[in-house]
């Protein structure tokens, strides 16, 4: 007799994404995916391919409804400075919000690389390349309007942008409090406030 699925698959990936993200990968167990999800091994594997398959999934999951709509929601702003601003103070407030502490699944999931596959690698490595380059296309942008100098590197500062989103996720984990987070928002926007050329 063939498998017959008796459970919504789309809730099921939601509650497994959530295990993941306040665990991580290595640490979260079968059980752990069967009782959140409320299926048995047999189901999970039968849906979603075992705990690896089920992790791409998830992580997948999760940059569709976090990173990816959050970029496109702040680049239909058309403003790309006022977005950068917004985009820290959404973390910031996002991050305090976090009782748990969990911070950014996409994060998290980077800073265990060496433990993952070519497949996870290229997941995250891909979304935070494509985080960067909104950064890039923000700046670009910013500067043929004349609202910031032409003389700063979008590619650089894209670069050091990203990398103040990634400390921001996981300082904001438990190190710094309210003042650092907005420091490094502070530090951020003053990468773009290089004096104008007349």
């Amino acid at each position: 007799m063939p498998w017959e699925k008796n459970f919504d698959t789309d809730l099921a990936l939601q509650q497994a994404m959530k295990v993941f993200w306040d665990k991580g990968y290595d640490a979260t167990s079968m059980a752990d995916l069967t009782k959140a999800m409320g299926i048995n091994k047999g189901s999970l594997y039968n849906a979603f391919g075992g705990k690896k398959a089920l992790f791409v999934k998830a992580v997948l999951k999760y940059d569709l409804e976090h990173r990816r709509e959050a970029i496109a929601q702040l680049e239909a702003l058309d403003d790309p400075i006022r977005a950068f601003g917004m985009l820290f103070d959404g973390l910031i407030a996002e991050s305090l919000a976090d009782k748990e502490k969990k911070g950014c699944l996409l994060v998290n999931t980077a800073l265990e690389l060496p433990s993952h596959d070519g497949e996870i690698r290229a997941i995250v490595t891909g979304g935070l390349q494509d985080f960067e380059s909104y950064f890039r296309r923000g700046i670009e942008v910013a500067q043929k309007r004349g609202d910031i100098s032409a003389s700063i590197d979008a590619p650089v500062t894209a670069k050091g942008l990203l990398t103040l989103v990634v400390g921001l996720r996981v300082l904001a984990r438990g190190v710094f409090d309210e003042n650092g987070l907005q420091a490094i928002k502070t530090q951020a926007m003053g990468m773009l406030a290089q004096p104008l050329a007349f």
